[in-house]
């Protein structure tokens, strides 16, 4: 079978690995950057492919099976329409949008052309994630009761030198780094259908949050609680504990998820269960049965391209559909409301409304 031709639109940090995991396929080749940057030219040199400066010039020149798009979030949705509207399937890194409004119009057109477009929460993939879900899924745990999350970590002081925005309200840890976990708790979980926040810059005193205490209310009942700061030297966060990406420190011992059912409960990505051997049995006095959940660990970003590959083929469709990204960033922008306001802010589309 002939390789999928992949074009990867902008040359940034997550661009470049997207590159690399493209080059390293046995499933796709990459055929083309995008980037109208002048740094881009040495990539496309060293990948031996052509540089554009535009996707309209990449779709008249050189039409690939296939885009990822890299590209700053407030060009998502332009550059989704443009691939879309020449057919060609696409990959567009999260966030969907930088608006609710602008990813609400961009679900509508995905579902008038139906062209492929697979949303890049690239943590959906993990095998981790898989085999908590499965776990979730057979009932080991019973019913869902609660969720205690974290995404609790330490940016050093250059990260923000080198991107002064980074200080100002947007650029903290909610719109940022909180989509990953909305994503990954909807997986788990299931739909939140409402979110209350609290929210502190004490530490450094930047106009953004730098550390915020979040409620979720899921549709089955469950509740949880999130624990979400950049300025926290912790390591209990996906990076720190999942072992997927080697560019950071892990530590083994370490959890983000703490997921509780009436019959037991799954700490991940440790992946530790303990459960009451007899249902009818169960006490805060009885002793739980202990072990840990047999799993894999892998790339998901090569995991994510070979699904990819997958929905150019019309193999699959996406496993992170337009409108799951939608919905992660409607949750992600409430969190910020409702930190913002002291409210309760309902998320289901049809409510979208504060109390």
């Amino acid at each position: 079978m002939n390789r999928i031709r992949i074009a990867v639109a902008g040359a940034g940090y997550i661009g470049r690995a997207h590159m690399a995991v493209a080059q390293q396929s046995g499933t796709c080749t990459l055929s083309a950057i995008v980037d109208p940057s002048s740094a881009a030219q040495a990539l496309a040199f060293q990948a031996g492919v052509p540089l554009y400066r535009t996707l309209e010039e990449l779709l008249e020149r050189d039409r690939p099976d296939g885009v990822i798009l890299a590209t700053p979030n407030q060009l998502h949705v332009e550059h989704a329409l443009t691939c879309l509207a020449a057919g060609v399937p696409t990959l567009l890194e999260k966030p969907i949008a930088p608006t609710v409004d602008a990813a609400e119009a961009l679900v509508r057109e995905v579902e008038r052309c139906g062209v492929p477009l697979l949303i890049g929460h690239h943590r959906a993939h993990s095998p981790i994630m898989a085999r908590a879900r499965q776990l979730i899924d057979e009932g080991r745990l019973g019913k869902l009761v609660a969720v205690m999350g974290s995404a609790v970590f330490f940016k050093p002081d250059q990260y923000f030198s080198d991107a002064p925005w980074r200080r100002q309200p947007g650029g903290g840890p909610i719109l940022l780094n909180m989509i990953h976990e909305v994503h990954n708790l909807r997986m788990l979980c299931g739909d939140i259908v409402a979110v209350q926040a609290f929210s502190s810059h004490a530490t450094r005193g930047f106009p953004v949050e730098d550390t915020v205490a979040i409620n979720l209310r899921f549709a089955s009942g469950a509740l949880g609680s999130f624990m979400l700061s950049d300025t926290a030297a912790s390591a209990r966060s996906w990076e720190q504990t999942s072992q997927e990406n080697k560019a950071y420190p892990s530590y083994p011992d370490e959890d983000c998820y703490v997921i509780a059912g009436t019959f037991g409960s799954l700490a991940v990505p440790t992946m530790r269960l303990k459960t009451y051997r007899e249902a009818a049995d169960r006490s805060w006095w009885k002793p739980f049965e202990t072990g840990v959940a047999d799993t894999t660990r892998d790339d998901p970003l090569k995991l994510q391209l070979d699904h990819f590959v997958r929905v150019i083929r019309r193999e699959a469709v996406p496993l992170v559909s337009a409108s799951d990204g939608l919905q992660n960033l409607r949750i992600t922008e409430a969190i910020a409301a409702a930190a913002d306001t002291g409210l309760a802010i309902e998320t289901t589309p049809a409510v979208a409304a504060a109390h």
